[in-house]
């Protein structure tokens, strides 16, 4: 489906002109208000309440003035319609007139969804998808806002950014503007809100409150007016999901529909809600003036761009974190690294912990490849010939101390011998202190503020909008990878700047946070590019574990790392949680078994990671044939499954976990690619740290089928029991820690 627009009178009491537009999965209808601000009215799938036809239009006049304008921004001259901490009743955004709109249908191979700009090289295909960009126009400053819209075809989700573009004779100072805005949503009695908590050691820990508890209800009708109150919710800084993931949810109370979205910005950003004529509206914003010293200066003909907001419906929770799952994978970069899902191997966590030689690596590596890994990486300290590497990085030459002998070049020899790719851990963006790079690149490559270079933790951060700084990193990838032969980086960053550059010259910002959007964007530049000419070069992003989990940047990396966190024990909740945040062939949980662990702690470890990316560590060249065989039987059952993680979408049997759950639950869904109803195959991950021994799991979408149940992990059989019953599954260990994949395959399947 296309748009169509209907322009003929439906009465008196009906908006014109009615604008339609979408595909068969997602629907959405705008009209004109009273005030002329075009609104979208309507968002919906099909079955939803409100259905929508342009042939005989039930959009009542009410339903528009309680919809929210298309563009919501602040500039300086121009402020808020009123005052409180809502995004909303701008004076800008109730002056933006509509002017025109142009639609159509890209193919999906080669574009980016919703920019039409050039992917880059790599293997995989993007869906199709439905565009649609509408053009306002404020007649006063001259402002144009382009409201660029974009759907997958076949999902229920709508992708959104805003253009401006001062068509005017004045500069103009932006302060805020909104990448999605939709109201019209039940009452805020009806629905709870879902946030995630997301903390260094600690991610992904989603919590649910009822909206009422803080949009209170004032008695609307005795006021005459709206609550200002609003929930909100932001990210500052470098990192921008540490504290919270940027994202959030909206569920209807009686099990009904939800609404899950994500702002897809490498730096700031800020989510609101709050009641609305009776009803609830949603604001989505990248960074903003007032909570991230963010503002950009538009000079006559000048343009900007917001970071995209992504909105998916859903029947509930799960269904809607589907939807969002596979419209991951749609924006996303293609790479082959999605489907081949290689198992890796990492030194680093509860090992080698930054302290690689020659010595120490030659016998991993050995124990590696018995194991079933097919990458490994090198982490930290491989650079350095001190006893402080962390203030000395940039230069990212091999240590000739740690490799003597041969260099470094003996050790990745050693793993190309046992028949896996080598990788190296960089850290590219940050600069030591005492690094010979911080007095070689010029003062304007790296952040500032009023004239003094940033330092923070010993590191000084580059700018990569500086041709310079992009001409260090260019240097050093190109010969990692294309001198030395490296086929993997994990690309750290472990510094967090808040809030960001004001640098003379040439890249001169009027605001810090403008200067860290910048940068952060263009880092996402950079790297697109250095995949474009290594294109088998596989990435993984990381910031101290998860605090850089951000949809901008998924769609660029091959993997996420989705946690430091060094306790076994406490690792659950995190594996089980981060493919909300992050597709599941995308998600690196650490598998970190020792010698000294009993084969329960051994099992447990590493069934943690099966429905995600396997990232092996531990001392595996001190284990027993009989430990060593344990961790190859988990190997061998992720690589019999993981070409179905790159298909599945995933399900909560008991819901969220909670950080301190004595049983948790993950299960993956996989649609039959053949156009069949219902799902190929499905995994449940179940851990047990405490409580009762046996425990029932709803599977809802399987009830009432005969099911048959295979336990993949552990290959004891002593380690517990699966059983079918109609509707779920009847799960016992009998034994803590203990850990269970099991694979459900319906009949007929």
């Amino acid at each position: 489906m296309t748009s169509t627009v209907d322009t003929s009178t439906n009465g008196p009491d009906l908006p014109q002109p009615l604008l339609t537009w979408g595909h068969s999965a997602l629907t959405a209808e705008f009209a004109t208000a009273a005030d002329g601000t075009l609104r979208m009215v309507r968002l919906t799938r099909p079955g939803d309440p409100g259905p929508v036809d342009p042939e005989s239009p039930d959009t009542t006049l009410g339903e528009v003035e309680s919809a929210l304008p298309l563009v919501e921004l602040t500039a300086l001259g121009h402020g808020s319609g009123w005052s409180g901490p809502r995004f909303t009743g701008t004076a800008l955004g109730t002056r933006l007139r509509y002017r025109d709109h142009r639609s159509g249908t890209d193919s999906g191979s080669g574009t980016d969804i919703g920019t039409g700009t050039d992917i880059g090289t790599g293997t995989g295909s993007r869906v199709g998808q439905e565009w649609l960009t509408l053009e306002l126009h404020d007649a006063e400053s001259g402002l144009t806002a382009f409201v660029e819209l974009s759907t997958p075809t076949g999902l229920p989700v709508l992708r959104s950014r805003v253009r401006l573009r001062n068509d005017g004779t004045r500069p103009l100072v932006v302060q805020s503007v909104s990448s999605l805005l939709l109201g019209n949503l039940p009452a805020p009695d009806a629905l709870d809100v879902h946030r995630a908590r997301n903390d260094w050691l600690a991610e992904c820990r989603w919590y649910t409150e009822p909206l009422r508890d803080t949009v209170a209800d004032i008695n609307v009708g005795a006021h005459q007016h709206d609550s200002r109150a609003a929930l909100a919710l932001t990210g500052r800084g470098s990192w921008p999901t540490d504290g919270h993931l940027a994202m959030g949810a909206l569920t209807e109370r009686d099990g009904g529909r939800a609404w899950l979205w994500q702002i897809e910005s490498p730096a700031g950003w800020r989510w609101d809600l709050g009641e609305r004529a009776h009803g609830t509206y949603l604001a989505l914003n990248g960074p903003t003036d007032a909570e991230h010293q963010w503002r950009v200066r538009l000079t006559p003909g000048a343009e900007f761009t917001t970071v995209q907001g992504a909105l998916a419906l859903g029947s509930g929770f799960d269904d809607a974190l589907g939807a969002l799952t596979s419209y991951r994978r749609a924006v996303r970069r293609p790479h082959p690294d999605h489907s081949a899902l290689p198992v890796v191997f990492n030194d680093y966590m509860n090992t080698l912990m930054g302290d690689p030689t020659t010595q120490k690596l030659l016998p991993l590596i050995d124990a590696a490849a018995e194991a079933g890994a097919e990458y490994f990486c090198v982490d930290s300290g491989w650079y350095d010939d001190t006893e402080g590497w962390w203030d000395s990085v940039g230069e990212w030459l091999p240590s000739a101390g740690r490799f003597p002998d041969g260099g470094i070049h003996v050790v990745l020899d050693r793993i190309r011998e046992r028949g896996m790719v080598p990788g190296l851990w960089l850290e590219p963006e940050v600069v030591g202190v005492r690094s010979p790079v911080a007095a070689t690149l010029p003062p304007e490559a790296f952040f500032q503020r009023d004239g003094v270079r940033i330092s923070e933790q010993g590191r000084h951060q580059l700018d990569l909008r500086h041709p310079a700084a992009r001409a260090h990193l260019d240097r050093a990838v190109d010969r990692i990878v294309g001198d030395w032969g490296v086929g993997y980086l994990k690309l750290d960053y472990n510094i967090a700047v808040d809030p960001g550059t004001c640098a003379p010259g040439p890249l001169w910002d009027i605001a810090p946070g403008a200067g860290l959007l910048g940068h952060a964007q263009a880092y996402l530049d950079w790297l697109s590019d250095v995949l474009d000419r290594h294109p088998g070069l596989v990435v993984e992003n990381c910031a101290s574990g998860g605090m850089r989990m951000d949809g901008a940047t998924l769609a660029v990396t091959q993997l996420q790392s989705t946690s430091d966190q060094q306790d076994p024990l406490r690792f659950p909740p995190i594996a089980a949680a981060a493919p909300t945040a992050v597709p599941p062939e995308q998600g690196a949980v650490w598998a970190y078994p020792q010698p000294e662990f009993d084969d329960d702690l051994i099992n447990f470890t590493l069934g943690g990671a099966l429905l995600g990316r396997i990232h092996l560590s531990g001392h595996l060249n001190r284990m027993s044939d009989h430990q060593l065989a344990l961790v190859r039987d988990a190997v061998t059952a992720y690589k019999s499954l993981r070409g179905d993680l790159a298909e599945a979408v995933p399900f909560w049997p008991l819901g969220l976990p909670g950080w301190t759950d004595e049983w948790l639950a993950l299960g993956m869904r996989v649609p039959d690619s053949g156009g069949g109803a219902g799902d190929r195959v499905s995994y449940v991950s179940v851990w047990r740290r405490d409580g009762e021994t046996e425990l029932r799991l709803p599977v809802g979408h399987l009830a009432g089928r005969e099911v048959r149940t295979e336990i993949l992990h552990p290959a004891a059989r002593t380690a517990g029991s699966a059983v079918w019953d109609g509707d779920g599954l009847r799960v016992s260990l009998p034994r803590t820690p203990g850990v269970l994949l099991i694979r459900l395959t319906p009949e007929g399947a």
